[in-house]
């Protein structure tokens, strides 16, 4: 049985107001977010986003994706009463894109030299699907009593994990969320949503303008063919992560099922879980009211 009861967050949070999902895109427009800054990472210049002050929360993408896609409508809510940091994983987005072996690892030397180069030592760490596989390892990495010395990486306070990868390996047929190659292979992006009536056709043509111009077809190809992947899962290591943890789960995610969410709340001590109903792979886009929430109450 579980030792995590699940939580249905489906209150109305007073501080901030959404325009009404169907309405609004999405794809938050780059236009209303704040300019991207960049940071030298063993060399490699990573993008990011940065706003707001008060306790810091960073923020870590998901697969194919950018911290534009996966974290743009909460971005200055959060910042309201936060300092928010929403990086590019190298690879993706705006970030650099060398060419060699990616693994989960990988990102996870980025995030902490990220971490340890821009000085963030106080901090809550937030992923999302691969980002919340990526969060989750480097959590358990940085909790480790050898992580020391000057180049250590700073360890998280709390941690957010929403619809994270990571209990499994990935399956080797093939990516669910296609490389996007073609026009339509972008429309394979509803595999994210519930509510496929989401969808549009404007959606799709932006969020394709948007890959192409990430242009990180390599990296996706690297990291789903890897396989490192396999030795790199987190659910036999869950019970190292020893600070506060709080599970976002979309209650009708397809690509990473509820069970997952289960389980890595039931594996992590004293991690909470919040489902989001009627909500697909990645509640912090298609219900970000009910994201903040669950998120903001757990960070504060």
């Amino acid at each position: 049985m579980l030792r995590n009861a699940a939580i249905l967050f489906t209150f109305l949070l007073p501080s901030f107001s959404f325009a009404t999902q169907a309405s609004a895109s999405l794809l938050m427009p780059a236009a209303k977010l704040p300019a991207q800054k960049t940071a030298l990472v063993f060399g490699q210049p990573i993008a990011y986003y940065e706003a707001g002050t008060g306790p810091t929360i960073v923020l870590v993408h998901g697969f194919a994706s950018e911290a534009r896609f996966d974290w743009g409508h909460v971005i200055l809510p959060l910042a309201e009463h936060h300092h928010v940091i929403a990086i590019d994983n190298v690879g993706f987005g705006h970030s650099a894109k060398p060419q060699f072996d990616y693994s989960i690892q990988t990102f996870v030397d980025f995030l902490g030299e990220f971490l340890r180069v821009q000085q963030i030592k106080d901090f809550t760490l937030a992923g999302e699907s691969l980002g919340g596989w990526i969060s989750a390892l480097y959590t358990i990495e940085s909790l480790d009593p050898n992580n020391t010395g000057p180049y250590a990486g700073p360890a998280p306070k709390k941690l957010i994990l929403e619809d994270a990868a990571g209990m499994a390996a990935l399956p080797q047929t093939g990516s669910p969320y296609p490389v996007t190659g073609t026009l339509a292979d972008a429309h394979g992006v509803a595999i994210v949503f519930h509510d496929k009536s989401l969808v549009t056709e404007e959606f799709v043509r932006d969020n394709f303008t948007m890959k192409l111009a990430a242009n990180d077809g390599f990296t996706e190809r690297s990291v789903w063919g890897n396989p490192k992947l396999a030795k790199e899962v987190v659910h036999d290591r869950l019970a190292k992560i020893t600070i506060p943890t709080l599970v976002v789960w979309g209650g009708s995610d397809a690509i990473v099922p509820l069970d997952a969410g289960k389980a890595y709340a039931a594996g992590i001590p004293g991690a909470k879980l919040a489902i989001v109903p009627e909500c697909g792979h990645a509640p912090s886009i298609e219900k970000p009211k009910e994201f903040l929430d669950a998120v903001l109450p757990f960070i504060d």
